[in-house]
């Protein structure tokens, strides 16, 4: 394979924070979409310099290999989710405070959306992300997903009526955002329980996962009341929690630090002023991702 060019980037280094997006999208898991993105430049790398040479547009190229590496991929972890102990939610990702300024990107890759993502099958998820959230022509996805322009347009069509029937409304302002969860934050650590009834929507939703391993509720608990009285012991245990805010998957999050009870990140969808979603992942196998960071790109 002949070097490149001088001052020439290679097209897998250009593209690689969006193909791990492509592949994070599709998969709800880093440590996954990782191994994805290896498998990918394992197969670019051995292209001999003809065949790359040949490749007219090397983003399309890369994203259509992403895409079938990771569809194998997902079909195979059917199983494993299947044998999950309690709730599954998607693994959360540190990320930058730009990330929240493309509201498009910040949605798709938000634990609520990706929570709805994991309601469609594997095509169909593919097909989403790949045209809903990256505009990839049909053409394009056709060929990724080895199906006719007809049928990728009538998945598209349906996973995207799917989708739209279970997504949260999160168009907020992060100002707002803000707020909310300050006041959330406010009344769980002071121990306000009229507070926190206050900032919880009455139909609120609390879902944790913790795998197995830290513990979490195994059902997701519905209604502010009950909501509110599972978070009313918090301020009273032995040893205060370091609770402090993050940028997590494009929104403001919630990082609980407990020297008993391990860590805890939060994700909240916010609708009218009140919380409609809380999002607590707990398994450790899950947090290693943050200490820095995660690029994504569209």
């Amino acid at each position: 394979m002949s070097p490149l060019g001088p001052g020439e980037a290679d097209p897998f280094v250009t593209h690689r924070s969006l193909l791990f997006t492509v592949a994070y999208e599709m998969l709800g898991s880093a440590a996954d979409a990782e191994d994805v993105v290896q498998e990918t430049w394992l197969r670019w790398a051995d292209l001999d310099s003809g065949a790359r040479s040949g490749v007219i547009d090397p983003r399309a190229y890369l994203v259509r290999i992403v895409t079938r590496q990771a569809l194998n991929r997902l079909r195979t972890m059917s199983r494993r989710r299947e044998e999950y102990v309690g709730e599954w939610l998607p693994e959360p990702l540190l990320t930058a405070p730009d990330v929240a300024d493309d509201i498009e990107l910040a949605e798709s890759v938000s634990i609520a959306m990706l929570t709805v993502l994991e309601t469609l099958g594997p095509a169909e998820r593919a097909v989403f992300v790949l045209r809903e959230v990256f505009d990839v022509p049909y053409d394009e996805i056709a060929e990724a997903v080895g199906k006719t322009q007809a049928a990728v347009r009538q998945i598209s069509s349906r996973a995207r009526a799917h989708v739209d029937a279970r997504r949260p409304r999160m168009q907020v302002s992060r100002t707002e955002q803000q707020q909310v969860v300050d006041r959330f934050l406010a009344a769980v650590t002071g121990g306000d329980l009229q507070a926190l009834m206050d900032v919880l929507a009455p139909d609120v939703v609390l879902v944790a996962d913790g795998g197995g391993i830290a513990q979490a509720v195994r059902v997701p608990v519905f209604g502010a009341k009950k909501v509110a009285n599972l978070l009313r012991p918090f301020p009273r245990v032995a040893v205060s929690p370091v609770v402090g805010l993050l940028w997590l998957n494009g929104g403001i999050g919630v990082r609980i630090d407990d020297e008993v009870a391990g860590p805890t990140l939060v994700s909240l969808v916010i609708e009218d002023g009140r919380i409609t979603r809380i999002y607590a992942m707990r398994n450790p196998h899950k947090l290693g991702r943050m200490e820095e960071a995660t690029a994504l790109q569209r």
